[in-house]
This record gives C-alpha cells, sequence and structure tokens, in this order.
C-alpha cells in the first residue's frame, strides 16, 4: 500500500516538472493557472495519502493485536511446557513414593490451574486406591506428606458379585479402556448419562461440603510395559479469574504428557524399590546361611546390625563432644551402613565349619579324641593279657596283677590329663607340655593295614610315604607327615600386593596329635587361627569386588575394619584409629560385645553384662575398641537395652558403669 503511494507522488511530482518546464517563458496568468493546477493535484494526493494511512494504521493495530495475543498464547504454552520438563526432572530425582506421589497431583493441578484432584494407584488387579486427594477451595488434603491417612474406600475395577469390569465409574473406566476421559460438566445429563457414567458419589460429596464439581479430567498412568498402575484425576479447571471452565484441548495435551512421564517416574521408582528389597533380603539370606552353617554361631550376623545400629544411632544423635561432627544425615548413608554390618562376615562362607566350631584341639571334622582314646583302650588290654600270659607261665598271681592295677592306673592318669588338654581349659605351661611329650613316646602295636578304606585325598597325602611292615610300633600321640596339609606358594605375596599385613603360615593345615595338643591357649592351632582370621580378607575381597553404587561404595571399608585395633595391632591390615571411620569403628565394639555375651558358642560360656562390660573395659585400656564409643555405649545404656532384647535372663546382672566412665 505505502509502495502504491509513494508511486503516485512520485508521478505527481514529475508531472509538476514537466509543467514547469513548460511554463518557462508563458504568460503570467498561464504561470498562476498552472501552479493552480499543481495545487490541486497536491490536495488530490493529500487526501488519498491521508486515507492510505488511516487504512495502514488499522491493519498495523490489528496486527499488533494478532501478534500480542499469540505472543501471549506462546508465552502460556512456554511457560506450561517449562514446567512440564522441570517437574519431570524433578520427579526422575525424587527417591520418596509419598513424595512423588505428591509432586505428581501438585505438578498437573498447576499445569491445568485445577482446584481439585485425586491420585489413585492399583495395587491388586481388583482395586484403585486413594493416595491423595486435594481441593484447595475447601482446604481438603488427604494422604501425601501431610494429608494424614486417607479413609475414603478404594474404587473396585470389577464388580464384587459377578466380576463385571466397572465402567460406571469413570477411574475404573479410565484404567480399564487405558482412555483419557474428559467431561466438561458432571451436572449436565446430555454429558453423563449418555456415557453410563454414575456420579452419585461426586453429588453427594458436593452436598454435604458445598462444593460443585463440574469439570473433570481423568488419566490413566501407563509406564513403558503398557500396564495401567493407577489413574489421575483432576476437577474443575479454573480461568485467571477463578470461574470454572472445561480442560481445553491444551490442557488435556500436557496433563496427559505429564501422566506419561510420572507413570514412567512411578514404575522406576517400584522397581527401584523391588531392587532394593531384593538386594536387601539376598544380604539377610548370606548372613543368615552362614549363621545356619554353624549351629553355633546362628544369631550372630543377626545380631551384630542390631547392635551397630543402637550404637550409630547414639553417635549419630550427639550434639556435644567426640561425635558433635558425625552424622548420617539420609536414607542411603543409615542403608550402607546397615548392609555393611549385615554382610561384616561374608567371608565367613569360605571358613571350614570345624575351624569355625572347633571345640576341641583334636576336633577336625569329629573329635579325634576317641581315636587316642581307643589305643589307651589297646593299651589297657594288653596289659590285662601280660598279666594273664604272666599268671600261664608260673608268676605269683598277686605280684602280676598288682603290676597290672598300676599299669592300668598310670594309663588312665594319663589318659584323663590327654583329655583334660584337649579342652583346652587350662593353659599349656611347660610342665604339661612335658608331660604331653612324654606320654606320646607310650608305644601300642598295630596289626591292621592303615591305608584300606581311604579316599583319594587321604591316599594322595601318603603317596610319597613308604608303608611298613605290619604289626606295626607306633606312638601313642603322634605327629606324622601326612597331618600337614601343604599351602600352595604365593600367599605371602597376595596378602601384601592387597595391603593385607598377616604373617602366613607355612603349612595350611597341621592336624598332628601332638601338635594341637601342646597349643598353649584355646584349642586352635596357628594354621587355624589364620584360617579363621582370613575370613576378613576374603570378606574384604568379595566386597571390593562387588559393583556397589556410588553411595555404597564405603560398605567395603566399614565391613573389613571390626577385628582392627586402635594401635595397629588388630587385622587384616593393622588399621589405626586415624585410619578407621567411625562406622568402622562401632562395628568393632558391637561385634565384640555380641560374641562376649552369645550364648551359643561351644567354646566358651555366655558372659554375662558385668563380665562382658569389664572384658572390654581392659580391651579399652589396651586400646582394641575406641574409648569414645565405649564410654558411649555404655552412658546411653545399650547394654542393658541389648541385653533385654537378646540376652537370657541369668545374664543381665547389674553392672556399674562409673568405673569405666
Amino acid at each position: 500500500m505505502s509502495y502504491d503511494l509513494f508511486t503516485k507522488e512520485e508521478k505527481l511530482l514529475q508531472e509538476a516538472s514537466d509543467m514547469l518546464e513548460e511554463a518557462e517563458g508563458a504568460s503570467k496568468e498561464k504561470l498562476i493557472e498552472t501552479i493552480k493546477h499543481l495545487a490541486k493535484g497536491y490536495k488530490k494526493s493529500l487526501r488519498e495519502t491521508k486515507r492510505l494511512l488511516k487504512m495502514s494504521d488499522r491493519s498495523e493495530q490489528r496486527l499488533q493485536e494478532v501478534v500480542a495475543y499469540r505472543t501471549k498464547e506462546l508465552d502460556f504454552e512456554k511457560a506450561k511446557l517449562e514446567r512440564l520438563v522441570k517437574l519431570g526432572i524433578a520427579m526422575a530425582a525424587e527417591r520418596d513414593e509419598i513424595k512423588l506421589l505428591e509432586m505428581i497431583l501438585d505438578g498437573a493441578k498447576q499445569l491445568a490451574n485445577a482446584d481439585g484432584g485425586s491420585l489413585y494407584l492399583r495395587h491388586d488387579e481388583n482395586k484403585l486406591a486413594f493416595e491423595i486427594v486435594k481441593t484447595d477451595s475447601l482446604g481438603f488434603y488427604m494422604g501425601g506428606v501431610d494429608g494424614g491417612e486417607v479413609t475414603i474406600p478404594p474404587v473396585h475395577m470389577y464388580n464384587t458379585e459377578n466380576g463385571a469390569p466397572n465402567h460406571s465409574n469413570v477411574v475404573s473406566h479410565c484404567v480399564l479402556s487405558r482412555e483419557t476421559i474428559r467431561i466438561d460438566d458432571a451436572y449436565d445429563p446430555c454429558l453423563t448419562d449418555d456415557c453410563g457414567f454414575d456420579f452419585s458419589g461426586t453429588r453427594f460429596f458436593d452436598e454435604a461440603n458445598n462444593y460443585r464439581s463440574s469439570s473433570f479430567l481423568t488419566v490413566p498412568l501407563m509406564p513403558r510395559g503398557g500396564e495401567v498402575i493407577g489413574a489421575l484425576q483432576l476437577i474443575n479447571s479454573q480461568d485467571e479469574k477463578g470461574n470454572i471452565i472445561p480442560f481445553s484441548e491444551e490442557i488435556v495435551s500436557f496433563v496427559e504428557a505429564l501422566a506419561s512421564q510420572a507413570a514412567v517416574a512411578l514404575d522406576n521408582q517400584r522397581l527401584m524399590d523391588a531392587q532394593r528389597v531384593l538386594m536387601d533380603s539376598f544380604i539377610e539370606l548370606i548372613a543368615g546361611a552362614i549363621d545356619a552353617k554353624s549351629p553355633y554361631t546362628g544369631g550372630h550376623c543377626a545380631r551384630v546390625p542390631e547392635l551397630s545400629l543402637m550404637l550409630c544411632e547414639a553417635a549419630s544423635e550427639a550434639t556435644d563432644g567426640v561425635f558433635h561432627d558425625f552424622a548420617f544425615t539420609d536414607e542411603e548413608e543409615w542403608r550402607e551402613f546397615k548392609i555393611a554390618a549385615w554382610l561384616h562376615d561374608c567371608g565367613k562362607v569360605t571358613t571350614p565349619e570345624y575351624v569355625v566350631d572347633k571345640a576341641t584341639k583334636l576336633e577336625t571334622i569329629y573329635n579325634r579324641i576317641h581315636e587316642v582314646r581307643t589305643r589307651f583302650e589297646v593299651l589297657r588290654r594288653d596289659a590285662e593279657i601280660d598279666c594273664l600270659n604272666a599268671q600261664l607261665k608260673g608268676e605269683d598271681g598277686s605280684s602280676a596283677i598288682a603290676r597290672f592295677k598300676e599299669q592300668v592306673a598310670q594309663l588312665e592318669d594319663d589318659y584323663a590329663f590327654v583329655a583334660e588338654s584337649n579342652v583346652g581349659g587350662e593353659f599349656m605351661s611347660d610342665e604339661r607340655v612335658a608331660r604331653l611329650a612324654q606320654i606320646a613316646e607310650v608305644e601300642w602295636t598295630r596289626y591292621f593295614d592303615d591305608r584300606l578304606g581311604l579316599s583319594q585325598q587321604e591316599e594322595l597325602a601318603l603317596s610319597d610315604i613308604a608303608p611298613v611292615d605290619l604289626p606295626a610300633r607306633e606312638k601313642l600321640l603322634s605327629d606324622r607327615l601326612e597331618h600337614v596339609v601343604p599351602r600352595e606358594a604365593g600367599m605371602a605375596e597376595f596378602l601384601e600386593d592387597h595391603g593385607f599385613k598377616m604373617a602366613v603360615p607355612e603349612a595350611l593345615y597341621n592336624k598332628g596329635e601332638l601338635y594341637n595338643l601342646k597349643i598353649g591357649r584355646g584349642t586352635l592351632n596357628d594354621e587355624e587361627r589364620f584360617k579363621i582370621n582370613e575370613h576378613m580378607i576374603q570378606t574384604i575381597m568379595m566386597l571390593e569386588r562387588l559393583p556397589f553404587p556410588k553411595h555404597m561404595a564405603k560398605i567395603p571399608e566399614y565391613a573389613g575394619g571390626h577385628h582392627e585395633t586402635m594401635i595397629g595391632t588388630g587385622y587384616p591390615r593393622k588399621l589405626t584409629k586415624e585410619e578407621m571411620s567411625i562406622p568402622a569403628r562401632i562395628m568393632a565394639v558391637a561385634d565384640i560385645f555380641e560374641a562376649l555375651t552369645a550364648a551359643d558358642r561351644p567354646y566358651k560360656k555366655a558372659k554375662t553384662l558385668s563380665e562382658a562390660v569389664r572384658i572390654m573395659g581392659f580391651m579399652v585400656k589396651d586400646q582394641h575398641i575406641d574409648k569414645d564409643l565405649f564410654k558411649l555405649f555404655l552412658e546411653k545404656g545399650l547394654h542393658i537395652e541389648y541385653g533385654q532384647r537378646f540376652l537370657k535372663p541369668e545374664q543381665i546382672d547389674e553392672v556399674d558403669i562409673s568405673a569405666f566412665l
């Protein structure tokens, strides 16, 4: 339009220029006439210009209005889209299902500017349970984070009498049909009755609360697999002035997009929860299997986590003193510690039962004292035969019988000493060891081949040992070559490469009779003690091989330090207090207290509370356990709490903790 206007003006100017050229030299009247003609033409052009400019102004104004409207519309959609994206990110990051459900409903209500809404989840095939219900204008709030218990009964998907699908309820119909349902006005019979929906419950609610539920939007929650896990229902969309309006097509699209993201987030949450439950159950299964492997350590792997958590909670709650800076701040940190406590002895799956449960010095898979006793029985019978033979040869009966009784008395006394040494209750002094060596020199006669009925392993152990002729004279107690089970080379280097600082015995096992009976304290020899302690190496190696996520990366460290001391004299890495975390030191206290008070160990009597506390007091002085944790343990009365939960009544006695504080 402006182009045409300028073209006309150019033509008019050109015409004026031509007329002025023609007017040169003409008369005055002619010049005046020419000027009037030009002026008339300019007036006409000016009127046309004004008219065109008015038309242009009106078009520009209309254009500006259209642009403003579209800009506002685009800003609206952009804001909704940004809100949808932010909600999607937030939902993907949320780990608490209740908070996630609240986030979904609140986000949908904001997107649609809805006054109310409900979120349903399908917990079984037949029921849709109300998880959250909100109506802003009524201040109505049930479920969710702060809404309390939901008292509204669930929606049945199927008729309880004939099993027919429930299509009369909007929500159940939405889930069954897997379709979005939009109702502009629930009170319009033309919109609802023809659909077959029953809004009697809604109208009852409206009457009771002086409310009107008009527009409805119900969207199914369907994750990737396609199974509907619930539904989202919004009520009463509102315009900018708060008037109730139907849900627009644009809003439906946004809410459906949100519902899709919400379904995926919920499904992921459920999958993660299921994996967490599975993992925890599997861990408890392993711990239970370790305890079940030995009838004498049953419950250890279950009790240590309980006591560890009690002490860890006390340390986390401390607001002053040594532990004022220590606290687990979220659920994942607690779970990491709990799993470490459950798995603190997982390496024991590699430890032979007879080593873990070794109650006597001669015990392997069975107590070999019975073999030794049989030899004493043979010697007694030989003495009796010698006595009878002597009498048959004419020796005086009284002297022969007296000699026999003397021999029997010596045998009985020697066997009693060997049997007492086998139990391991007495410290083996040099005098006792010397007497064992003297008894071992006594010989008896074997008449049968000791290489019959052997296993392949036993035959292999004897392969380099020449057999002896029968009858064979053998020592009453012996350390034989076949008693020593050699260790494969490279163990010491392997431990050093992995940071383990433990002296490695030359043999894997040594079953020598005299060797074991001479054990100074307890029932374990050096090889068996290493095998027992090796469970910590196996625990750490097993846990470090597992691909724990980042928030569980400390499990090997927590679980692997409960046999270390505060001064680097423990095992397997000889760590000091400064090299151990507080949770690792907590586990050490819990492990020791449980072991001292456990009533299911065959090799020791269960300690009372006072005895256990006294022993741990000595361990504090020797810097074997953390003194601050031991003090906290007593101050918080955890020894009493634990005793009331897990100990026998006769073990619970009075404890004067003032002596240890």
